[in-house]
């Protein structure tokens, strides 16, 4: 997919897709900076509501234009920024050890870097909690899916459906339960990799050594090598 061309008032009036194939929109109006870079697409709901995206949110896939879901963008940001923030504390910690920082200067540094990472690991919380929800959400439209194609099996058999309404919504059934499941695994797909990342950033976190270890850490040659990031382990939940 690519973002938007630099022509972008060519999209105005074409259809806006999510990527489940759902029809969201169609592009109004964009927010122009005055150095002429696009700082915003206005799309017009089915609804009639018009609302303001990012342009970022966008992407360009052969005809169809499509908006990422915003969630997805904050996890992405969240999955690269956690593992950015710790490895530099850490780094910290370490050339403060091998080059003597004053240690009040550390210490600014390290709270500046520990309470940035506290605060994505409250956002990254806060994230969970709407996939969560959203989770919850495909869930019940895949059971209001399931019942209804039960409803539309009962009406033909009883004929009270003929053979082209049954189709025709048999096609649009199949399809919303599709598009369900794609969104539902694909949130679960986002859940799973921001759980890793918080709980791999967790769990290389070590108590502060004992003056035995750290007589031998002296005693050790510097390693050169900044620590590396927190390891991401894919961990299945339980069936």
């Amino acid at each position: 997919m690519s973002q938007l061309s630099p022509k972008p008032f060519l999209f105005i009036g074409k259809p806006v897709r999510d990527e489940y194939g759902r029809q969201i929109g169609r592009i109004a109006s964009f927010m122009v900076k005055p150095n002429g870079r696009i700082d915003g697409v206005f799309v017009e709901h089915g609804d009639g509501e018009f609302l303001r995206y990012p342009n970022d949110q966008f992407r360009i896939n052969g005809d169809s234009i499509v908006i990422l879901p915003s969630i997805k963008l904050k996890v992405k940001s969240l999955c690269n920024e956690i593992p950015l923030i710790w490895r530099k504390d850490q780094a910290l910690s370490t050339l403060s050890k091998k080059k003597g920082f004053p240690s009040d200067l550390f210490n600014v540094l390290h709270e500046n870097f520990d309470g940035a990472l506290n605060q994505l690991k409250k956002d990254a919380q806060d994230t969970l909690v709407i996939i969560d929800n959203k989770v919850e959400k495909c869930d019940q439209q895949i059971k209001d899916l399931h019942s209804a194609l039960i409803n539309l099996e009962i009406e033909r058999e009883i004929g009270r459906l003929n053979d082209k309404a049954y189709q025709t919504a048999m096609g649009i059934i199949q399809q919303a339960l599709k598009q369900a499941n794609e969104e539902k695994s694909d949130l679960e797909s986002m859940r799973q990799e921001l759980s890793n990342i918080t709980l791999g950033e967790r769990s290389e976190e070590t108590p502060a050594p004992t003056a035995q270890e750290e007589e031998k850490e002296e005693e050790a040659p510097p390693d050169p090598q900044l620590p590396e990031p927190p390891v991401v382990v894919d961990v299945k939940p339980a069936s």
